[in-house]
């Protein structure tokens, strides 16, 4: 399963961290980091599915 969100996470970074931690904090700043900058939003979808 961790492989289909870290795929998620790169095609739609908030998506794949919505399938790890829900409507939390970490969803929310990364639906502000995907607007500031797509790169940015994957690296930290990458991080929050890793660290679990």
């Amino acid at each position: 399963m961790d492989i289909l969100r870290l795929a998620l996470s790169i095609l739609l970074p908030p998506l794949g961290v919505f399938l790890q931690v829900g409507f939390g904090a970490s969803f929310w700043i990364n639906i502000v980091l995907t607007i500031l900058g797509y790169f940015p939003g994957v690296i930290h979808a990458v991080w929050v599915i890793a660290r679990k």
